[in-house]
């Protein structure tokens, strides 16, 4: 008896383990990092990305007025979290908080690493699901698929959207 309810434990835990491991990771759109990465003692992280090309990513889509807005395939680099469960949809309500390349587009979706708790830990952050972005994250856009694609350079555009890990 002993024996089979450890037997159980153990394969409980097992699954446990794996069901965490492979759990997704919720969207909550950039406002909620705001908060803490707003001003200048966190070194502008906010306002830099509020006022660069990423921010008003849909919009751009918007404004074209083609309908690209509508088109999954425009979509998908100028929203956040296109395509996964609680990213940004075409269906039903607008969800605002994930127009545009926001926070979590590169720095992977935020609900479980955005606890102050969670993000004073570098490592628990990171098993939260923080992404560290690099030159292969952006390409995941920046590349020959896109239509307006004029080259990529990692260095010289980083440049432009530089924010410190506040």
């Amino acid at each position: 008896m002993l024996r089979t309810f450890a037997t159980v434990a153990m394969i409980l835990t097992v699954l446990a383990f794996f069901a965490g491991a492979a759990m997704a990771h919720d969207y909550v759109g950039s406002d909620k990092c705001k908060m803490c990465h707003k001003g200048e003692a966190k070194g502008n992280v906010w306002e830099i990305w509020e006022n660069g090309p990423h921010a008003k990513a849909y919009q751009t889509l918007v404004a074209k007025g083609d309908g690209s807005e509508k088109n999954p395939a425009c979509v998908n680099c100028h929203v956040t979290g296109f395509g996964k469960p609680t990213g940004f949809s075409l269906e039903g309500e607008a969800n605002t908080a994930l127009a545009g390349v926001g926070c979590e587009s590169c720095h992977g979706p935020g609900a479980d690493y955005r606890p102050m708790s969670v993000m004073k830990d570098h490592e628990k952050a990171l098993a939260a699901g923080l992404i560290v972005p690099d030159a292969e994250t952006c390409k995941q856009c920046h590349n020959e698929a896109s239509p307006t694609f004029k080259g990529f350079n990692y260095e010289e555009w980083w440049a432009k959207i530089k924010h410190p890990a506040e």
